[in-house]
């Protein structure tokens, strides 16, 4: 079945970075289109950004634009979120999800409900 397993969340002081990988099985992950989300307490599940199949492109929520990087690595089914200067704010709970790359999925990128899959997710504490 498919899996998309969360890693390398954890606790940062405002400013530090981060790095969260996301691993998918049971999948032809070149196919899909990945993105990440997340979800603070009390709150809706907010769009990051995404990336496209061939890694060529990749888009931001104006929240982390300019900090936040999507990566990924069709080779090893993987996709990745670098974080830098982080803030308080930026504490979620983080979700990688993925759905079979169209141009309508490219379009609604920013919609949960779009995704196939999701990740368990992985927990991001920035705090002085």
């Amino acid at each position: 079945q498919v899996q998309l397993v969360e890693s390398g969340g954890g606790f940062v002081r405002p400013g530090g970075s981060l790095r969260l990988s996301c691993a998918a099985s049971g999948l032809t992950f070149r196919t899909y289109t990945a993105s990440w989300f997340r979800q603070a307490p009390g709150k809706e599940r907010e769009f990051v950004g995404t990336i496209s199949v061939t890694g060529g492109t990749a888009v931001y929520a104006d929240s982390v634009k300019g900090r936040f990087t999507i990566s990924r690595d069709n080779a090893k089914n993987a996709v990745s979120l670098h974080m830098t200067g982080l803030k308080p704010e930026d504490t979620a709970v983080y979700y990688c999800a993925v759905a079979k790359a169209s141009g309508a999925i490219w379009l609604r990128r920013a919609e949960a409900s779009s995704y196939d899959y999701w990740g368990q997710g992985t927990q991001v504490t920035v705090s002085s």
